[in-house]
């Protein structure tokens, strides 16, 4: 677990999940250091121990009030119900369908929850977040909060690339990868995680992401992006772009059987 201080008053805690044919993928959790201090999103699973260890170093498990949750994949909720138990203030923030769709695997009960829908906001005492729906997105339950004090800007899976190093929290602002290497990498990335961009309506995307070339926040932390420092006009052109990319197809059965021979014992 990779610790870092990509933004004013913000903490990354940074992973690494290898997807095999595509890449390493950052896994991003934020802190925001507000008055009332708000965790985005939890970790993946496999991890919990190293990124609560980290998580309990940057703040008491006493102050924290927030947990904001992009949306409810596995990724993003590995240490959901022990930081829930370890911060007896904090309150979980999502949408009712979020809510639901938590509710089939953890009891987290109505009072621990604070519903925040796309452009309603949220006072963490020193600054408000307002949350909205990204572009691009996986689940019916995403959305991102922009930081009203410091213009930091939380996108959720949007923007997201696979890099070709292991070493993806070495990565300290997307400026430091090949502009070539990640625009690729952040269409593939699109064409995986939101495959339905490929049947927009290419008008009415475009006007989707007219609110977030307006905003033109400082720095954009994404969970699966190293930090993107005045850069949304670059990776909204990529976005732009994307429902023109082709589309993702896996391996099928007949290249996960090559694979499987390749790793069978030889005869002697």
């Amino acid at each position: 677990m990779h610790v870092s201080r990509p933004a004013p008053d913000v903490t990354a805690l940074t992973d690494t999940a290898e997807i095999p044919g595509l890449g390493f993928l950052p896994v991003n959790a934020y802190v925001v250091h507000a008055t009332q201090p708000l965790l985005v999103d939890t970790g993946m699973p496999a991890s919990r121990t190293a990124f609560l260890d980290a998580l309990w170093a940057e703040v008491d498990p006493a102050d924290l009030r927030w947990v904001y949750l992009t949306h409810p994949d596995r990724d993003h909720t590995g240490s959901l119900m022990e930081v829930l138990e370890a911060a007896p203030q904090a309150r979980l923030v999502t949408t009712f369908m979020g809510m639901g769709i938590l509710s089939i695997e953890y009891p987290i009960t109505p009072d621990r929850v604070f519903l925040l829908n796309p452009g309603q906001t949220l006072d963490l005492g020193d600054r408000t977040i307002k949350a909205f729906r990204p572009p691009v997105f996986d689940s019916p339950a995403t959305t991102g909060f922009h930081d009203s004090r410091t213009g930091s800007c939380f996108t959720s899976d949007c923007f997201g690339a696979p890099v070709a190093t292991a070493d993806t929290a070495d990565v300290e602002d997307v400026r430091d990868i090949p502009v070539d290497d990640l625009v690729a990498a952040q269409r593939l990335w699109v064409t995986v995680d939101s495959p339905w961009v490929a049947g927009v309506d290419r008008d009415r995307f475009a006007a989707s992401l007219e609110p977030l070339r307006a905003l033109d926040p400082a720095v954009v932390l994404s969970t699966h992006l190293p930090p993107a420092r005045r850069a949304m006009p670059a990776l909204l052109d990529m976005l732009d772009s994307a429902p023109d990319a082709e589309p993702f197809v896996g391996p099928d059965q007949a290249v996960l059987e090559q694979l499987l021979a390749g790793f069978a014992p030889q005869p002697a």
